[in-house]
């Protein structure tokens, strides 16, 4: 009991090194604590099951025969075929100088948890041992990306990274007019450019693919298969559509005030109130269908929301 006060104590005084809130004393105060502590550790255990994703999508399928990845991985994985140079080592050097330009000039606690991660994940590539899944090409590309992607979104999910070249990114984007995806871009073209000539073309195609499923993957731990999409409605009968949507979707919505401005009949100046809401990809639908019998003149706007946090939406555990 004494430890358990100590440690959460501990993770309340890195949370609020100012000082905790009035509002979080007494029983608050601990369940707020016990909250935080069982964050740390899922995160803490979201970047060790990455590490060893990632250390067999690397040791398992891509270095053993011959393949590379994009980012400071691909990096590392050239450098290691090439030399004949320990990987786990190489991972740790070629990451040092992404992660002391991210401990100066980005954010020092992601630096340090980065430094972590890519410690760890360095640790494991080198101690543990990790059998030869197969030798096919199509199958080495497919799945060596995607344990090598889960592992690193796992890690991110965790608040870590293992790979240094999105801190470069991020950097040179606000250096230059180039977005992150850009920057991005240019590294992994000259990696694969570069693996085309000193490996073979036939390598650096099946390390394309290698790293476009990593990619996917990585997208997919990070967001997950149920993405969402704001709906906005516009409707006279804005009142029955908010109804509907609480009481029969059960999901929570967002009123606006809003006036029509000018269309086919001239400028209107007319109050009405505006309808917001976020629902799942497999509701969109079943929406649209319920406003249209409401109002089938009713407007909706739709775009794509990557994640949602709190408020009433039923989140179902897809991974």
């Amino acid at each position: 009991m004494l430890i358990q006060q100590l440690v959460i104590r501990n993770i309340l005084r890195l949370k609020y090194p100012n000082g905790i809130p009035p509002e979080h004393s007494g029983g608050s105060l601990w369940k707020l604590g016990l909250r935080l502590l069982r964050r740390q550790l899922v995160s803490i255990a979201l970047i060790i099951a990455g590490i060893f994703s990632a250390a067999l999508g690397l040791n398992g399928f891509l270095l053993p025969n011959d393949f590379i990845d994009g980012g400071v991985t691909g990096m590392s994985l050239l450098t290691a075929q090439v030399t004949g140079w320990d990987l786990s080592v190489l991972i740790v050097v070629i990451n040092a100088p992404f992660l002391v330009l991210a401990y100066f000039h980005l954010d020092r606690v992601v630096a340090i948890r980065a430094a972590l991660a890519i410690l760890g994940l360095a640790i494991v590539l080198h101690f543990v041992t990790f059998p030869v899944l197969t030798h096919d090409k199509l199958l080495i590309s497919v799945f060596g990306g995607f344990f090598l992607g889960a592992g690193i979104g796992l890690t991110i999910r965790g608040g870590g990274v293992l790979d240094g070249t999105e801190v470069l990114s991020v950097f040179a984007s606000r250096k230059s007019p180039l977005s992150v995806g850009d920057v991005i871009l240019v590294i992994n073209i000259v990696i694969f450019a570069v693996a085309a000539y000193v490996l073979s073309i036939e390598t650096a195609l099946y390390s394309i693919l290698a790293y476009l499923s990593a990619s996917k993957t990585v997208d997919f731990m990070i967001d997950g298969l149920e993405e969402y999409t704001g709906v906005t409605i516009i409707s006279k009968r804005s009142e029955a559509i908010r109804k509907m949507i609480t009481e029969k979707l059960g999901h929570g919505v967002t009123i606006y005030a809003g006036k029509t401005g000018y269309g086919g009949h001239g400028h209107q100046q007319e109050g009405l109130d505006i309808v917001f809401t976020a629902v799942t990809r497999l509701e969109v639908t079943r929406l649209k269908t319920e406003v249209e019998a409401i109002d089938h003149q009713a407007f909706l706007i739709m775009h794509s929301i990557k994640d949602t946090h709190g408020g009433l939406i039923k989140k179902r555990p897809l991974h």
